[in-house]
């Protein structure tokens, strides 16, 4: 595992935590036919790599109230603005990934919304006293396809 080298073993272990961050480490152990203290080792190191960054409980949006899940598309008036505009994103809570994109826009930018009139308002309110050329919303429906990615490279 050292210089980022990886092996089925720790392919099974992120494949099994990412479908179950509270699978016992005894679980993963007897899918991979090692010791828990191996696992549990595997997984410090992980850790300690960055490769496993902490475990969570997912909240669904909708079962709390946010009904409404958006993409906009941000350009900026001035690019030297970026880490002012994204450090004035980050306490908005409805904001919920800030991605540096290229081509299109500068930010993409995840906002779960009560319905679209809190998306509107959010837009209007938050978003566009922030120093922006132009923004595109794309509403999403319904998610899909969602997964985390744990196949390594070979």
């Amino acid at each position: 595992m050292e210089n980022n080298q990886f092996d089925e073993i720790d392919e099974t272990i992120l494949q099994m935590l990412a479908k179950d961050g509270r699978v016992p480490f005894q679980e993963v152990a007897r899918a991979c036919g090692v010791s828990g203290t191996t696992i549990h080792t595997r997984v410090q190191r992980l850790m300690s790599l960055g490769v496993i960054q902490g475990s969570e409980y997912i909240i669904n949006p909708a079962k709390i109230g946010y009904d409404t899940c958006a993409f906009v598309g941000l350009t900026l008036k001035e690019e030297a603005a970026l880490d002012v505009i994204v450090d004035a994103l980050k306490p908005i809570p409805e904001v919920v990934e800030v991605h540096c994109t290229n081509e299109a826009y500068d930010l993409f930018v995840k906002i779960y919304a009560r319905n679209n009139e809190h998306l509107l308002d959010l837009i209007q309110t938050r978003l566009k006293p922030l120093g922006l050329s132009q923004s595109k919303i794309i509403i999403s429906f319904r998610v899909m396809h969602n997964k985390q990615l744990t196949r390594l490279p070979e």
